[in-house]
């Protein structure tokens, strides 16, 4: 329930500067995105964490219903060819 005296809320992702990706960190509070980042960078980032900062608004993250998965991600367990586990990765190989 959304209080019309309450700002947007949004979604901070962070890469931090050994990762390849973005990781969800936390929400805050802001009235728009500019914002947003800076109080991104300010809560989350503090201490040179991070490369780069992304911030959704909430309210544009969609997500699968977590009671309904075992149908949701079933047409995917009888394709053994999209789960690599009988490949052998060289030990030179980071980030796998």
């Amino acid at each position: 329930m959304k209080k019309d005296n309450q700002w947007p809320l949004w979604e901070v992702f962070i890469r931090s500067k050994q990762g390849l990706n973005h990781k969800h960190v936390g929400s805050l509070h802001a009235t728009d995105q500019q914002m947003a980042i800076k109080n991104a960078r300010d809560v989350y980032a503090r201490r040179n964490e991070g490369v780069s900062i992304w911030v959704v608004k909430s309210e544009h993250i969609h997500a699968s219903s977590p009671d309904k998965n075992d149908c949701f991600f079933d047409p995917a367990n009888d394709k053994v060819y999209r789960h690599p586990t009988f490949y052998n990765i060289p030990d030179q190989i980071d980030h796998m």
